[in-house]
């Protein structure tokens, strides 16, 4: 059974796009670039949501 958790290994910020990636067993990269697009405008609509992911996953043990 998969689990989400923030890596420690290969994460650039507080690694919720690697986490994420993991999980949907999809690149990292497409998911640095969807939070990429989601911060263009304004900050808010990208913003919320990865201070929420940070604080929701858990670091990885």
């Amino acid at each position: 059974m998969k689990k989400l958790v923030r890596p420690k290994e290969g994460r650039k910020i507080a690694g919720v796009a690697l986490g994420l990636a993991n999980y949907f067993n999809v690149d990292v990269t497409l998911v640095r670039i969807l939070w990429i697009i989601l911060l263009l405008p304004g900050g808010l609509p990208g913003l919320i949501p990865y201070l929420i992911c940070w604080i929701m996953i858990p670091a990885e043990a």
